[in-house]
């Protein structure tokens, strides 16, 4: 059998027609998503991209591996396991359509062919769909005839959002320049809108004052991967191994579109960000149309894929085969709760079951945001009530049950300082030391101790 693995950055689920979204944004994936499973609830253990990617390469929490945030200086052991390393010893033809080990090697192992685009790039960001296809699908009709593992990972939905022109008014009708508009005005007063007011937007040309129409670029960027999707999905039709082929396409986190006043990236531990796409199609072994509503993370696709392959799973990865859920085997095999954490703008821990979120911050955020953070999902989806107050006892609760579960797993690997104390957030730390006087977590007062 064979793998294909499509990984997209920063897509959300609730932005695809498959997950109930409004725009078509998406009718390639949601045809995908059609003749194979769907899981309704995938949540990342962790944001942004180098610690989730760590994570579905090794089946381990970041607690574990120790990749907490991204372009921190951590790395995983050398004795860390690594799926494609496992693949290419059971005799896998493994590639990489990516970018990621241009920065962190590690994302490197275990591929035989380790394609990277980005080098003809400034920057690997802005690399596009159709330029990995252009890599990607001749390697694919080449090695079709061999067992083979091949990755690709997409970034035209991580900002900053410029798809092709048609794309870019494909969602949107009004003035994106409108004086009168002020949507925007929250934006540049955070670190990030001072960035993008001076590259991305100019480059958009105007001056941009619509939240809407950025929003709206976020949508024509995924409609133009989902048609770039369909020229690799037809590709592999023609090579005549579809059938022998499973397909798993995920996001590694998702996006912030001002929700929580977080305008445009990836921090913050609400589902908006930690929500992303599982999908999973595999002719004759997983039925058309499944929908899971069961808890699953990232820890979970590496075992999944070697179970897939008739390979066993490393003790040391410590996340659950899908498979039997995928297939219908068994309705066994989610998590009755999973722990999230973010360490690059903000220093946070979750911990979310099928009902309630709780969030405690390590330090301060800059947004002011409180200390502990608790939401019933079921009556508020939208993460909108901080009920940390009104309902004190369950948070109390929840976050024993979470400094519990962290203190375990640090005793376990002879350990004794949370990670995101010990390392410090990455892309923030300057704008923090300048509000704060500190980047160090213990050397600052949280809102609300």
């Amino acid at each position: 059998m064979n793998f294909l693995l499509i990984s997209i950055d920063t897509l959300r689920a609730d932005h695809l027609g498959c997950y109930g979204y409004r725009r078509p944004t998406s009718p390639t994936i949601d045809r995908l998503a059609a003749s194979g499973a769907l899981c309704e609830q995938l949540l990342c253990p962790a944001i942004p991209t180098h610690p989730s990617y760590t994570t579905f390469y090794t089946g381990q929490h970041p607690i574990t591996h120790g990749v907490v945030a991204h372009g921190g200086s951590a790395t995983p052991g050398t004795d860390a396991p690594v799926l494609p390393e496992l693949l290419v010893r059971a005799g896998y033809a493994t590639c990489a359509v990516d970018n990621l080990a241009r920065s962190k090697p590690w994302f490197g192992r275990g591929y035989e062919f380790y394609i990277d685009p980005s080098v003809r790039r400034g920057h690997p960001l802005m690399v596009s769909a159709e330029e990995l296809n252009h890599r990607a699908i001749p390697w694919l009709k080449a090695h079709a005839s061999e067992p083979f593992f091949l990755f690709l990972h997409y970034w035209d939905p991580h900002t900053p959002y410029l798809p092709p022109e048609p794309y870019r008014r494909l969602f949107y009708e009004g003035d994106a320049c409108d004086p009168r508009n002020h949507s925007l005005e929250p934006l540049w007063n955070t670190p990030l809108g001072q960035v993008w007011r001076d590259t991305w937007f100019k480059w958009l040309g105007g001056r941009i004052t619509d939240a809407a129409y950025v929003s709206a670029l976020y949508d024509g960027a995924i409609r133009y991967l989902d048609d770039e999707l369909a020229h690799l999905l037809q590709a592999l039709d023609e090579t005549g191994a579809a059938d022998d082929t499973l397909v798993l396409l995920f996001g590694d986190h998702g996006e912030s579109l001002t929700e929580h006043g977080i305008y445009f990236d990836h921090h913050g531990l609400y589902d908006c960000t930690l929500r992303v796409p599982l999908i999973v199609r595999w002719p004759g072994r997983i039925p058309a149309g499944r929908r899971l509503p069961q808890l699953v993370q990232h820890t979970d696709l590496a075992p999944t894929l070697l179970a897939a392959a008739g390979l066993s799973v490393p003790e040391t990865m410590e996340g659950r085969s899908l498979l039997p859920l995928l297939t219908g085997a068994s309705s066994e095999g989610h998590h009755a709760r999973l722990i999230t954490e973010e360490c690059t703008w903000q220093a946070k821990w979750g911990l979310r079951d099928d009902r309630y979120k709780f969030i405690l911050a390590r330090q301060p955020d800059l947004y002011g945001s409180p200390a502990r953070e608790l939401y019933d999902l079921r009556a508020d989806p939208g993460e909108n009530r901080n009920l940390a107050g009104e309902r004190p006892d369950l948070a109390r609760e929840l976050e024993a049950e979470l400094e519990g579960w962290i203190a375990d797993r640090l005793k376990a690997s002879g350990r004794t300082v949370d990670p995101l104390i010990e390392q410090g957030i990455t892309l923030g730390k300057r704008y923090y030391e300048a509000r704060y006087g500190t980047a160090n977590p213990q050397g600052a007062k949280t809102p609300g101790d």
